[in-house]
């Protein structure tokens, strides 16, 4: 899977924004809704409704993945949740059972409104949870039951979005088709890292990654893989916080080659999503921004060579 992080938009798609994904030679795009959590104490997640952006709600994923099913590139539904004030999905976690029990349904009802989506649009792959570790590991028994039900409605390929430090720990692989994994391993205390640096640094991480996938017989996904442009790109990749740093295209040029060199070879991983692409490219990117999107920069060509060598 030569995917991209399709970033939702208020906007419809139109062709012009599809087309800059053909000349990239990417065959697969996650398409992202997302729900919200206002307040821990009342975890309601609210969704598909008219105050979220278009390519954010069931409608705007409809047309979305028609758009990009007409120019047959492939589609993962990817949900994700967002919490207040912007914390990390990791640390949601309950405090009573009655929370507990007040999450689980509206998460239920969240998930289970897209995998019927999917089922209606013919999606090839559905995750049924991005970076969600404490929710998993504290209530096991319900995402066993959740997974039961997008199989009664949903019968493609599924997988779920673990993130790096989290996906040895998640207990229901051999229920879903796909070991996803969010791929920030720190890999490179360099500056500016080289490739060769960068593969000596994947080495620990890859096999492990190769003993869980041979453990588990399923293959590894990079549901979201990526670096900023900027120095020190391997160190803390998740990170991405916005204070000024000037960007540096050689360090994320030399790390997402490594990380291409090390893994598109390997018969036990399935390929991964680039974080992240916006659908206006032209205004997209460019050669100051120092954040993950690789659009109108130099990585962009390493990226499209890439995917068009490894077509299938």
């Amino acid at each position: 899977m030569n995917g991209v992080s399709f970033v939702a938009s208020r906007n419809t798609v139109i062709q012009e924004h599809i087309d800059p994904l053909i000349q990239l030679h990417a065959n697969y795009a996650a398409v992202m809704p997302f729900g919200f959590i206002r307040n821990i104490e009342t975890p309601e997640i609210l969704h598909n409704n008219d105050r979220q952006w278009f390519g954010e709600t069931r409608s705007g994923v409809k047309q979305y993945v028609e758009m990009l099913h007409k120019n047959n590139i492939r589609v993962m539904i990817k949900p994700q949740l967002w919490l207040w004030h912007g914390e990390y999905t990791g640390f949601l976690k309950m405090t009573s059972e009655k929370n507990w029990t007040t999450l689980e349904a509206s998460y239920r009802s969240f998930i289970l409104e897209y995998a019927e989506a999917a089922s209606e649009l013919g999606v090839e792959i559905f995750c049924i949870g991005t970076e969600l570790e404490q929710f998993v590991s504290q209530r096991p028994e319900y995402w066993s039951q959740l997974i039961s039900e997008i199989k009664t409605v949903y019968s493609g390929k599924l997988t779920y979005a673990a993130n790096w430090d989290e996906y040895k720990r998640v207990p229901f692989w051999k229920e879903l088709d796909y070991i996803g994994v969010d791929a920030y391993f720190p890999v490179s205390e360099n500056k500016t890292p080289t490739v060769e640096s960068v593969r000596k640094g994947w080495a620990p991480w890859k096999q492990e990654l190769e003993n869980i996938a041979r453990q588990e017989n399923r293959k590894i996904l990079f549901t979201e893989f990526g670096y900023r442009s900027v120095d020190f790109s391997g160190k803390e990749p998740w990170k991405s916080d916005r204070h000024e740093q000037v960007a540096n295209m050689v360090a994320q040029n030399n790390t997402t080659q490594g990380l291409f060199e090390e893994f598109w070879s390997e018969d036990w991983f399935a390929g991964g999503f680039i974080w992240k692409w916006f659908i206006d490219h032209s205004k997209s990117g460019g050669p100051k921004n120092n954040q993950f999107t690789p659009q109108n920069k130099p990585v962009e060509n390493l990226i499209r060579n890439h995917y068009k060598n490894h077509r299938e």
